[in-house]
């Protein structure tokens, strides 16, 4: 097997255009792949050392996250987490304390799992990836990476370069809520992220609510955010996007949930991360 650790764009796409090339940013889920014979490359194309992939900025366009920056990094922005804490509650849901050491937002994305923590999140908040190969760079909304279950849609010798989340709107807020079997590192029956925005009259004008584990892929789910829009997120409100998010699923039975447990929890962490989404936008 050959190692590769490119310092720029060019060279990792060129590196990861090849036959049997596979990105390893954290390796937390590449390498148990490795152990479990799952997966075989012929190369390894660590993507690390490229200097676009670290590091947390903010400019005119908002907030931008290198896809290959640590969880715990990530984590311990003070900045970043008063502007998009349900972004950053999501990624500090990832494994341990030692997993969040190495663990980044690229590589929970392009992994590609229904049940992907931060994935919700990003949806609800808006986020862009930033897409990097050999025919140059590209845009692409995060609710449009994942394709089915362990699929993603970047074509060969792509990778995710960065994340851009606007910066949010004034009375705004977001939040991120997920139901486990266990009380720690565990893999979400139900994820549900929302993110929204209000008037001087506490009226909500804008939202996005997003859902993980309950389908082949996370969901963006335009009726909850209709049901939001308009209202000032009042009980009425909030039992018409559980309603939404619940019609919304199609989850599968296994063994941490059956189809009828994860429609309803689904409902439920809807309604809750829409209440605290709320609560934080009427506190600026």
């Amino acid at each position: 097997m050959d190692y590769q650790t490119p310092t720029s764009a060019e060279d990792a796409a060129r590196l990861l255009a090849q036959e049997g090339a596979e990105a390893l940013a954290g390796g937390t889920d590449l390498l148990v792949k490795l152990r479990a014979g799952m997966a075989t490359p012929s190369m390894i194309v660590d993507l690390k050392s490229v200097p676009r992939l670290r590091g947390i900025e903010h400019d005119a366009k908002g907030w931008r996250i290198g896809a290959a920056t640590p969880c715990a990094e990530i984590g311990e922005h003070a900045e970043l987490a008063a502007a998009w804490p349900g972004v950053v509650e999501a990624l500090q849901l990832i494994g341990s304390t030692q997993i969040q050491g190495r663990a980044t937002l690229g590589g929970n994305l392009c992994n590609a799992s229904p049940a992907a923590d931060t994935v919700p999140a990003l949806i609800a908040a808006g986020a862009i990836c930033e897409v990097a190969g050999v025919s140059g760079e590209r845009e692409l909304p995060v609710q449009d990476v994942i394709t089915s279950p362990g699929k993603n849609a970047l074509a060969r010798g792509e990778f995710i370069v960065g994340f851009r989340l606007p910066d949010p709107p004034k009375r705004s807020g977001d939040a991120y809520l997920r139901l486990i079997p266990r009380t720690e590192m565990d893999i979400a029956v139900v994820g549900a992220g929302v993110a929204l925005a209000l008037d001087a009259k506490g009226v909500c004008t804008h939202a996005r609510v997003a859902l993980g584990a309950v389908a082949p892929t996370p969901l963006l789910v335009a009726d909850a955010a209709k049901a939001l829009i308009g209202t000032k997120v009042d009980d009425a409100a909030l039992e018409s996007v559980a309603a939404a998010a619940s019609a919304a699923c199609k989850p599968i039975d296994d063994k941490r949930g059956t189809v009828a447990y994860r429609v309803k929890v689904a409902g439920v962490l809807a309604k809750r991360a829409a209440r605290i989404a709320y609560q934080r936008a009427s506190a600026k």
